[in-house]
């Protein structure tokens, strides 16, 4: 009997089992369904929530960026457009010629020299015009027209009295318009006169581009036109700056031995006014603080410096990059204090023709016949026939 009630027992017992075991799978599956969906989400939210992070570490990071770089982005903006690279263009910039730098400021800025040979730029070199004028310049119009039609080759500085507060000239377009540099007095045989040029020459090397510096007068013109002189100038491996010893009152007699020991009587020289130098002496000129103020203190009454400053300074200092000779002709033939002056009458085209070949003379070591790129003195008389025959002979 009993036997046969265990035979009932266990089918039941085994359906039981079953069905409990089919219950814990179904649980577990469910259980594990739901375990991973949970992960999932999880995960997910992180996921949302690192990269939203991120975005904005991301936009922040840029943010800053933009904000820190702005003073120092290599592009100007203008209302919110970039319009191109700056570099060096604000550094480049010669500042206006009526800037209000004192003389201090102006001679620090311009003995500026950099280090390395080679720009990294292009640069188109110019010829710097320098006129040391009393007040007007009555050739202005001969000089406009030498000048026209070279635009980015040349500049001009002119340095007039400040009692002067004329134009240069009436032509509305003329070369010579607002080219004034800020003036001292300047009074003839004077040291001042050294000192003028030496502001003039300060001025001219804040231009980077300007490679050649001339010194005229407002009684200059020139002999040939603007192409053949710039180069001529441009080529030239030499400094024009005349040099010579001239014994006797008005040479060796100007020199002061209170000058000793830095300028010997031996080291004395003399020489035109009207010089022409390369942008290395000019930046040594305006730089110079050994000679200039002994001429300053000692050269006075009868030294006239403008004639023996330069001339004395190169012979010492740069006498083998030297020609010896100056650019500018000048008719000494009368004797006196002061050269020829040239009138209305004078000008005639055989006048002018023998101006341009003078005389034979070295340059870059070859003999030629262009010795003089400019003559003086001119009177204003003079202009009518200058603006009729030079344009012809000179062929502007």
């Amino acid at each position: 009997m009993k036997d046969t009630d265990d035979q009932q027992l266990r089918p039941q017992t085994s359906w039981k089992l079953q069905t409990h075991l089919q219950n814990f799978i179904f649980y577990l599956l469910v259980f594990g369904c739901g375990l991973a969906f949970g992960i999932a989400r999880t995960s997910y939210i992180r996921d949302i929530s690192f990269n939203f992070q991120l975005d904005q570490f991301s936009n922040n990071r840029t943010n800053t960026s933009l904000s820190n770089s702005s003073s120092s982005s290599p592009f100007i903006t203008i209302d919110g457009n970039r319009t191109g690279r700056i570099g060096l263009e604000e550094f480049l910039r010669a500042p206006n010629v009526s800037h209000d730098m004192n003389e201090e400021e102006l001679l620090w800025r311009a003995s500026m020299v950099p280090r390395l040979p080679n720009y990294p730029f292009q640069l188109v070199p110019k010829v710097a015009f320098l006129f040391l004028a009393k007040g007007p310049l009555p050739l202005a119009p001969l000089w406009d027209l030498f000048f026209k039609g070279h635009q980015g080759l040349y500049s001009i500085f002119v340095h007039s009295n400040p009692s002067f507060n004329g134009n240069y000239t009436e032509e509305e377009d003329s070369v010579f318009r607002d080219r004034k540099i800020p003036s001292k007095e300047v009074q003839w045989g004077k040291f001042s006169m050294v000192e003028a040029e030496r502001r003039l020459l300060a001025n001219a090397l804040l231009d980077f581009s300007n490679q050649r510096f001339v010194l005229l007068s407002e009684s200059c013109i020139p002999l040939f036109n603007f192409s053949t002189i710039y180069s001529y100038l441009m080529g030239s491996t030499t400094t024009f700056i005349e040099v010579y010893d001239l014994p006797g009152p008005v040479g060796r007699g100007r020199y002061n031995h209170r000058m000793r020991p830095v300028i010997q009587l031996d080291k004395w020289r003399k020489g035109s006014q009207w010089v022409e130098m390369d942008r290395q002496l000019a930046v040594e000129v305006v730089s110079d603080r050994k000679y200039f103020p002994t001429f300053q203190k000692f050269c006075k009454v009868s030294c006239y410096s403008d004639e023996h400053y330069l001339p004395t300074f190169v012979n010492m200092k740069y006498r083998k990059k030297n020609s010896n000779r100056s650019l500018t002709w000048v008719d000494w033939s009368r004797g006196g204090p002061h050269p020829r002056k040239f009138g209305r009458l004078d000008i005639t085209v055989d006048f002018l023709e023998r101006l341009r070949k003078w005389s034979r003379c070295e340059s870059n070591g070859r003999w030629t016949n262009i010795c003089y790129l400019f003559a003086r003195k001119f009177t204003p008389a003079a202009l009518d026939r200058l603006m009729r025959f030079a344009p012809k002979v000179i062929q502007f």
